[in-house]
């Protein structure tokens, strides 16, 4: 299945104007702060949007309507928990990012409990996010080839070759403005796909709403049980939601990269809190799509018995979008998924050169640290693509779930270093060791739901962490 020449022609304009868009900064790149920090000049609401961007990948935009497809609208109750996880890192993580000159949220880490700590808490980090992103990068391959009609791979390697020329040449800069950019291109886009559903169904709101509510309530948005196997409550989305949301965007570099990229404190908490409604409301918009193709479906099939719902997004876009308007979804699609892997390649390479000790030692010559930063981009894009290409299950609760095995452990972490004034290196990794166990023994041998995974990881870090600290107490006290 190919779209229309006219559709074509926007994806490759956007394609095109967002490269050029990115490597208009590759001059202003002269320091490893002005690569990974863009020189800490960006206004508070470009960073809202950058980091509302860069936690919105391909499969949040394919993956979140068929969730809705395929059930209801209570995934929207993770998103509250978002917004109260947000408001919980402006008091508890922000003050101390704010107290040195850091270009990592690992280096907090070390002024606590060592460079070892640092290290350890990077390499989770790293590992995480490049299994993470691999699953977000293999959605492109799904859209594009479903619009284009061409292979997975070559759709893959198009998208982020562009991704890493722009994000190589222009650092922190182009990727907070490129992402600007595309936010806006995708929160229209869908805007504009949810108005053209509803005009398109016969009886409009009022049949999306009877039709909703006899296909088993597909607009609930709540649901108070207390049962812990059920992905989507009020409470696993309030509780779970807000310590996944500490853990991505309180100890994930690729998030808090962009916190103190901020001029000051109180414009970082501004933007922090900022991006938690936006991200309520575009959710909002997504799991609202899924239910109107669904309805819409029931005049005009779009997936055959047992096809991915993952397709369903795609299939209509390339079907039954006026010429024009497909291809500008398309291009916001694509936007999303540029704009996801920008920000991870940037981070990626920052935590590479600034955490690990193997790196650390050549910054006495800033400009020879700039080039190894700029390689290392180079090296992440191509293990990126490499992992883009690998078949996933469903995408955006694999991404998730990928997401919530480690970092509860990386929360713990940080949380043992800000309540805990016993704690030490020993009984911190000591517990991040068993929080990660936990999780995993959860994970195997039980069936509660990914949404609850940080919060055990966490919890059982600090409590392990705690008590480690204390039946082996370090010798000298932590810096």
């Amino acid at each position: 299945m190919r779209i229309h020449p006219l559709d074509l022609a926007i994806v490759l304009a956007y394609l095109l104007s967002v490269t050029l868009l990115g490597l208009r900064f590759r001059r202003q790149q002269r320091s490893v702060q002005d690569y990974f920090l863009g020189g800490r000049s960006a206004p508070w609401w470009a960073l809202a949007f950058s980091i509302v961007a860069t936690e919105t990948s391909t499969l949040t935009i394919i993956g979140t309507p068929a969730i809705a497809y395929s059930g209801n609208m209570t995934f929207l109750q993770l998103i509250f928990g978002y917004v109260v996880g947000r408001a919980l890192i402006t008091v508890v993580f922000l003050p101390g990012f704010f107290r040195g000159e850091y270009l990592t949220a690992y280096a907090l880490i070390e002024k606590r409990f060592g460079a070892k700590m640092r290290s350890v808490a990077a390499l989770t980090f790293l590992g995480t996010r490049t299994l993470a992103e691999g699953v977000r990068i293999s959605a492109i391959a799904l859209v594009v080839s479903v619009a284009l009609g061409t292979s997975e791979r070559l759709a893959v390697f198009i998208v982020m070759a562009l991704t890493v020329l722009y994000t190589f040449e222009g650092g922190m800069k182009a990727v907070i403005w490129t992402d600007v950019a595309q936010f806006l291109l995708y929160l229209t886009g869908s805007l504009l796909t949810l108005g053209l559903l509803l005009h398109r169904l016969p009886g409009g709101w009022s049949e999306l709403v009877q039709v909703a509510a006899a296909s088993g309530h597909k607009l609930q948005v709540l649901d108070f049980s207390w049962n812990l196997t059920a992905k989507y409550t009020f409470w696993s989305g309030v509780l779970g939601g807000a310590f996944l949301t500490m853990a991505t965007h309180g100890t994930d570099q690729t998030i808090v990269q962009r916190l103190l990229a901020a001029r000051t404190r109180s414009e970082s908490g501004r933007a922090l809190m900022a991006s938690g409604f936006i991200v309520l409301f575009q959710f909002g918009v997504f799991l609202l799509i899924g239910v109107l193709l669904f309805v819409f479906s029931q005049h005009t099939p779009l997936l055959a018995p047992g096809e991915d719902t993952d397709r369903i997004l795609p299939l209509f876009l390339v079907r039954e979008m006026p010429t024009g308007l497909a291809g500008l979804m398309l291009a916001s699609i694509l936007a999303v998924a540029m704009s996801n892997a920008s920000g991870s390649l940037n981070s990626l390479a920052a935590s590479s050169v600034m955490d690990l000790q193997a790196f650390r030692g050549r910054a006495t010559n800033p400009d020879a640290f700039l080039k190894i930063s700029r390689r290392m981009t180079l090296v992440w894009g191509a293990a990126l693509i490499v992992l883009g290409l690998v078949k996933w299950g469903k995408r955006l609760e694999t991404g998730l779930t990928i997401a919530s095995l480690p970092f509860g452990s990386l929360l713990g972490l940080f949380l043992l270093g800000t309540f805990d004034s016993r704690a030490n290196s020993r009984g911190s990794l000591a517990g991040m060791f068993a929080g990660l166990a936990a999780v995993l023994l959860v994970y195997r041998e039980s069936h509660i739901a990914f949404t609850w995974y940080v919060l055990i990881g966490s919890c059982v870090t600090f409590a392990a962490g705690a008590l480690a600290s204390r039946a082996f107490p370090a010798r000298f006290p932590a810096s």
